[in-house]
């Protein structure tokens, strides 16, 4: 066990608080969280009902009921209520936050070193303007609002005034091509696109504004372009966001009531082996959602500054700004994590007083691995809770935290998705941490581990699946009108139940270790493995940069290999630490897991949300052609791909 909270603090979280107002409100008594996770999962009216309730979300009509039907796919969520999104982040007495006019709202910085911040009252006057600008451009109801711009508070902006005008709103981040971008705007149709004319990374700035011309032609809905002035440039016929919301400063601010499951926003998956699905969230399930998560998973509220890093183009920038929710001020960062050097980001922590910190486990690997030693660099004494997603975080990670951060920092490795834009399985402030496991299963998320035959399992490693409703669940997919597409993603595998495609063991005390995508199980003499524990050792060894194992083997190819495609750290060989390699996969794993073969590349391809592409190199491998295998425009470094062809060719 890292990390227990004091008697102290479980007294004075908002979970314990939500606890107790169950008990006096409604008679019904929870002792721990075990006991709060299993009411939430088998009253799931009860436990939502009191979540809007105790954290006072907003209606304009009043729901007539919590759960009118709990089928999934189907399931109808407070059906009649109607609200707005951009009413609870901006109002106050959502969550008990007052948003005073005097506020801190927002605090952003550029890797360059460009800063800004805003209050509540600040950040209210711009989207009012830009609300006002968006409606003069014929944008109302349903209409789409589409972004090529990075986290920034602009961003933010145009994003709630979208909200605030029940439109929808989608955004990628600006180092993404002209054919990513196309593929996921052009779908949706969008009336107006917002866009930089550059971004900063990485001690480079950048120029797109050819990409936002290109993409102008390719969206023939557009009616209308905006620039945002980011790094220094204009674009023919394209309007100034800044003079845009000059000629509407002092426009009043309004908020449209739309029902629980109108869209909100449009999400995509990777794409890469396809047209990148888009995955629609409704207004009501990311309120209740986000406030759910952010209060009584975070314990954020006002006073707390809220971090993680993250593009436009990831989920976790939806849940970031989600802080505003809370009251909470959150932190925007852009650029590079890596700029100036690996303490950027940490700096970040001590010159602002992040409370919450959010990154990555590839970005925590990274620090360890420089040996960074943040805790005595810097002052990070406002730190309580280092955030960690994307992929599993190590158990040397976990150890590198405790020891490096500081044991009194909660460790919160949380998983969850896109589809769901939200966690379900991650930390609370009354439950331990322990060495290399995620703490807990989330509030109103009734996550289990199912073996093939669909039994749930303990102590075993299953398919992780969710057995009931969730209210952030999907309303839809895009131009997918009978459903087929969202329940062939989800619900094939198991009737009825969710299949998220992750292999996870649910431990006897509730807490739960993630071991990688199923679809890319490696599977040894007939025991099935992720690849997530054997990432965890490769890429312990300094002399590994980045890795990615593949199993050959397939129901017509019983005798394939275990490949393992190795990074090599600057001045490092494979020659040289490959028999380490060997003998510690065997001693930490098993034999099974010693690969047959080691194989160096100059990268490990990767998604433009850095997700390793596990299958579509399986695929290439087992001699698909390129094209079929893989969208390359999904990627964020295509020309990893090369070596494999070449390699799957030469066998």
């Amino acid at each position: 066990m890292l990390w227990r909270p004091s008697p102290e603090q479980v007294a004075s979280s908002r979970v314990q608080a939500f606890r107790e107002w169950l008990r006096e409100r409604h008679d019904v008594p929870l002792g721990s969280y075990d006991d709060l996770w299993r009411f939430s999962v088998g009253d799931p009216a009860g436990f939502w009902g009191g979540v809007t309730e105790f954290l006072g979300v907003r209606w304009h009509e009043r729901p007539e009921t919590v759960l009118a039907d709990a089928r999934m796919p189907g399931a109808k969520w407070f059906p009649g209520g109607t609200l707005n999104y951009a009413e609870h982040a901006l109002s106050s007495g959502v969550a008990g936050a007052a948003k005073g006019d005097g506020e801190l709202a927002v605090i952003f910085r550029r890797e360059d070193g460009i800063e800004a911040t805003l209050t509540y009252g600040e950040l209210r006057s711009q989207v009012g303007a830009a609300r006002a600008a968006l409606a003069e451009l014929g944008v109302g109801k349903g209409d789409r609002v589409v972004a090529l711009a990075p986290n920034c508070p602009q961003t933010l902006v145009a994003f709630l005034a979208t909200a605030s005008l029940g439109a929808i709103w989608s955004s990628c981040s600006p180092d993404f091509g002209v054919r990513a971008v196309a593929d996921r705007f052009t779908q949706i149709e969008p009336k107006v696109f917002i866009a930089v004319n550059g971004y900063v990374y990485n001690g480079r700035s950048f120029d797109i504004r050819s990409t936002v011309d290109r993409l102008r032609a390719d969206i023939p809905s557009v009616a209308a372009t905006v620039l945002i002035d980011y790094v220094g440039g204009a674009l023919d016929g394209a309007l100034d966001w800044d003079a845009l919301l000059a000629g509407h400063a002092g426009a009043d601010l309004a908020f449209e009531p739309v029902p629980f499951d109108h869209p909100l926003w449009v999400l995509y998956s990777s794409g890469t082996t396809g047209l990148p699905k888009g995955i629609v969230h409704g207004h009501g399930g990311i309120v209740v959602e986000h406030l759910k998560a952010l209060s009584l998973q975070s314990d954020l509220g006002p006073g707390d500054r809220f971090f993680w890093f993250t593009t436009t183009g990831w989920m976790m920038w939806n849940f970031l700004v989600g802080g505003l929710l809370m009251g909470t001020t959150i932190v925007l960062f852009d650029g590079s994590p890596g700029q100036p050097d690996l303490g950027a980001l940490w700096r970040l922590a001590d010159e602002r007083k992040i409370t919450y910190f959010g990154t990555s486990a590839p970005f925590i690997q990274s620090c360890l691995k420089a040996h960074l030693e943040p805790g005595t660099e810097y002052d990070l004494s406002s730190l309580r809770a280092i955030g960690s997603t994307g992929s599993p975080l190590s158990v040397e990670g976990f150890r590198w935290i405790a020891e490096k951060i500081g044991k009194d920092v909660q460790i919160c490795s949380v998983s969850g998705g896109t589809d769901l834009c939200a966690a379900f399985v991650g930390a609370a402030p009354d439950v331990p941490i322990w060495l290399g496991e995620l703490s807990c299963r989330a509030l109103g998320a009734p996550v289990a581990s199912f073996d093939d035959a669909g039994h749930e399992i303990v102590e075993e490693v299953g398919e992780l699946v969710v057995t009931g409703p969730m209210p952030s669940m999907p309303v839809y997919f895009w131009n997918d009108p009978d459903g087929t597409r969202l329940r062939e993603a989800y619900f094939d595998y198991y009737p009825g139940v969710w299949r998220h495609g992750d292999w996870i063991r649910i431990t006897e005390r509730g807490s739960a270790v993630i071991y990688g995508r199923s679809d890319s199980t490696l599977n040894r003499g007939g025991v099935r493995m992720g690849t997530a524990e054997f990432y965890r050792v490769v890429e312990g060894f300094d002399e590994i940069a980045d890795s990615l194992v593949i199993d050959t083997t397939s129901a017509g190819n019983t005798q394939g290999e275990l490949l393992c495609f190795v990074v090599m750290a600057p001045g490092a060989s494979l020659a040289g630490v490959e028999p380490e390699l060997r003998k510690a996969l065997r001693a930490e794993l098993s034999p099974r897991h010693v690969p047959d073969r080691f194989v160096e590349v100059a990268a490990v391809p990767r998604t433009l949300n850095g997700k390793k592409c596990e299958v579509p190199v399986k695929r290439i491998l087992a001699g698909m052609a390129l094209d079929r295998a893989v969208s390359r425009d999904a990627l964020a470094n295509p020309e990893a791909l090369q070596p494999f062809v070449e390699w799957a060719g030469g066998r």
